[in-house]
Order: structure tokens, then sequence, then C-alpha cells
């Protein structure tokens, strides 16, 4: 059972229905209210966009290391 659970991290969304949905969306419209919610899904946006792109530069840099030619020392050997 326990293997379960670590191969899926979602189980315990899985019975998530539209009524525990709405409950989420009306609770965070309260506490929040309607002028903050589109600055905290900007801030959101933003972060998530900042770590694709640090990500893509660190495949990036992996590649291009891939890539480059053996230095001198180890051409010698």
């Amino acid at each position: 059972m326990t293997s379960l659970i670590a191969k899926t991290p979602l189980l315990l969304f899985q019975d998530l229905g539209m009524t525990e949905i709405l409950l989420i969306a009306l609770v965070v419209l309260l506490m929040f209210g309607g002028k903050k919610i589109p600055e905290l899904m900007r801030g959101l946006g933003k972060g998530i966009r900042e770590f694709n792109d640090a990500k893509n530069n660190v495949r990036q840099e992996i590649q291009d290391g891939m890539k480059e030619t053996p230095s001198s020392t180890e051409q010698k050997q």
C-alpha cells in the first residue's frame, strides 16, 4: 500500500468533486477579495515563467557542455 501512495502523490485529490472545488474557490475569494486574486495569479504566472526560464537555461547549458570539444589536456591523453 505504501508503494501505491509513493507512486501517486495526487492520490489525495482524486476524490475532489465539483462541490469541493467550488467551496475552495469561494473560500479563496472571501479571503483575498476580487481585486487581489488577479494580482496573485499574475505573481504566480511570473514565478512559473521564471522557473521555466531557469529550467530551460540549465538544460541548454548541459546540452552545450555535452557538445563542446574536449579541452587540449584531454586530447593529449
